[in-house]
């Protein structure tokens, strides 16, 4: 466990000590540097190409294999920027990140925590475009509002370090899943108006399946429904992130606030069904700028009518 947790740090380290000597290094470079990842992450190791390929193929099934073949190069190129815009970071000036994210009107939510009589806002996003930089958010708002987002820790513990040094440089609150409803309830009980984001896109653990929903040409797709059990219980306003890339390394984002009055009296989970259909179009948009790597169908309905008998079976 010691060598373990020596290697852990000394990696950490490793990594650091990288990404601060790059990050160091003008956007204009650091693009063409990711102009030669590309070509290294996509033809020469193929990282996860056929998972790509194969979400690709099954969410636009009307579009033909150039079409498809399109969207995946253009979806690599991003990924390469990606990585070195999150690099980038390591050194980024709280003026210059400003310029390349920019927030808008985050006026409307700040009346909402600070006149409106709100608990907190439950802000979800996606794996959709710089998901990252979408923590300097505190930078653009009152100081008066806290802001928190819930992740999942990393299994390398080097690398869930590094990026929550990143994350927490912002002034926001990193919060590990599985701590959200203690720290929510704490946050409620110190009465400090708070912004919380929920990315809320991949793939939950069997046992956290309760919610299905068609999504990207997947008429059964399992989502995260943790968010909207917790906003049950207390004052809470629902904005969706959109966000929109107009051109390399600058990105802007919308907040636009949730309202489903339709499912409201038929759904268990309208603000959840309804971000899932926000995130929809936003992706079918541009869908270059998704995190397509991911296995978001790995699992299925099936998975959980098999795993919920077995489970009932053994109580």
């Amino acid at each position: 466990m010691k060598n373990k947790e020596w290697w852990d740090n000394v990696l950490y380290y490793i990594i650091l000590g990288a990404c601060r000597f790059l990050a160091f290094f003008p956007f204009c470079f650091l693009y063409i540097l990711s102009d030669i990842l590309f070509l290294v992450v996509y033809y020469l190791i193929g990282y996860r190409r056929s998972v790509v390929r194969d979400n690709l193929c099954q969410s636009f099934p009307q579009k033909t294999k150039k079409e498809i073949l399109g969207i995946e190069k253009k979806f690599y190129h991003f990924f390469c920027d990606y990585i070195v815009e999150t690099i980038k970071v390591a050194s980024i000036s709280s003026t210059n990140i400003q310029k390349h994210m920019r927030f808008m009107e985050v006026e409307k939510m700040e009346k909402v925590l600070l006149e409106d009589g709100y608990d907190f806002i439950f802000l979800y996003l996606g794996h959709y475009c710089n998901w990252e930089w979408v923590a300097s958010l505190p930078y653009s708002l009152s100081s008066q509002i806290h802001c928190a987002q819930i992740y999942h820790p990393l299994y390398n513990k080097a690398m869930d370090r590094f990026f929550l040094r990143l994350r927490n440089q912002y002034g926001g609150e990193c919060v590990p899943m599985k701590n959200t409803l203690r720290r929510v309830m704490q946050l409620r009980q110190e009465k400090r108006p708070t912004i919380i984001g929920f990315i809320s896109d991949q793939l939950p653990k069997v046992e956290s399946m309760h919610l299905f929903v068609p999504f990207l040409n997947h008429p059964e797709t399992a989502v995260f429904t943790g968010g909207e059990q917790m906003g049950k219980r207390m004052k809470v306003a629902y904005y969706f992130a959109d966000i929109k890339r107009p051109r390399r390394g600058y990105y802007e984002v919308n907040f636009i606030r949730m309202h489903n009055d339709e499912l409201a009296e038929s759904a268990e989970y309208p603000m959840t069904i309804l971000f899932m259909r926000m995130l929809e179009q936003m992706i079918v948009r541009a869908p270059q700028y998704w995190l397509w790597t991911h296995k978001r169908w790995k699992r299925t309905k099936e998975d959980w009518l098999k795993w919920n008998k077995q489970r009932q079976t053994k109580l």
